[in-house]
């Protein structure tokens, strides 16, 4: 059910999401997130992962061009009108396309779950320590792309909820299942014991290529930070640790570039693209 309100004023407590990024921690907790933008909000709204919308804030032209869709939801939506002008001046920054959203996952999805629910050959992809939104968004847009099945977000990385991560990812995060790993070298041995091969990204003495590895069963890659790669622990884990050659002296790629890269040679070596 659809609940409009046209503001004249903005000290309603329920519009504190929308105010300033100082409770995004909190709302991570509690699975709520803000989504900014026509496209990533058309995309939670057509998702059918358990998302529950919670409230809008948005300029009267966006409310005519939602309310249809939002109508017919089942959920207790509660939008919040005003003009360009005064959701900025509440905001304190600039509103992307004048179009936030606040929500909630319903269920989050557990290791065990995406096993049950992905066909064979799986293909999972890990994050450790993966820290920048931004490139988190781009790992999630790229596995998305490339028809990876589940994303694994280590304990040491970021949300994959930031509003800043589903901008970066243009939504698709709400297509892609995704699973908060609290060890992420426990989720990968997991993994190993249902016979999913962990493939790690990693610069390494042994310099075994990426042209080299058979991708063709269930596998899971794994990308490390932006800084130092993979940790001790989940290099320690991996059953192979392989690398992208490059020429000159260009040792490394962003991580977003690396994951579109190492999805592009799994999906040619199943014929899938």
């Amino acid at each position: 059910m659809l609940h409009t309100h046209y503001l004249e004023e903005f000290d309603r407590p329920e519009l504190e999401p929308y105010r300033t990024l100082r409770r995004r921690k909190d709302m991570a907790r509690l699975d709520q997130f803000v989504v900014e933008g026509e496209k990533c909000v058309r995309r939670l709204l057509d998702s059918r992962t358990p998302y529950a919308i919670e409230s809008l804030l948005l300029t009267p032209e966006w409310l005519l061009k939602l309310r249809a869709e939002l109508e017919v939801r089942p959920e207790e939506i509660h939008a919040y009108v005003a003009g360009h002008r005064e959701i900025e001046e509440f905001t304190g920054f600039t509103v992307y396309q004048d179009l936030k959203v606040t929500a909630r996952l319903l269920q989050p999805h557990t290791l065990p779950s995406v096993l049950e629910q992905t066909p064979h050959p799986r293909l999972f992809v890990a994050c450790d320590e993966l820290a920048n939104a931004e490139n988190m968004g781009t790992v999630i847009r790229n596995t998305a792309a490339f028809g990876g099945q589940a994303l694994l977000v280590g304990e040491t990385s970021t949300s994959p909820l930031l509003t800043r991560t589903i901008r970066a990812s243009m939504g698709t995060i709400f297509d892609l299942p995704f699973v908060y790993a609290e060890n992420l070298v426990n989720a990968l041995k997991d993994l190993k014991w249902q016979g999913v091969r962990t493939i790690g990204a990693h610069a390494h003495p042994d310099r075994k290529t990426i042209g080299g590895i058979d991708f063709r069963g269930d596998v899971c890659l794994v990308f490390g930070s932006e800084g130092h790669g993979l940790s001790p622990q989940v290099q320690a884990v991996c059953d192979d640790l392989v690398l992208i050659p490059m020429a000159g002296k260009v040792d490394s790629l962003n991580v977003g570039s690396s994951v579109a890269v190492f999805l592009y040679e799994v999906a040619r070596q199943r014929r899938t693209m």
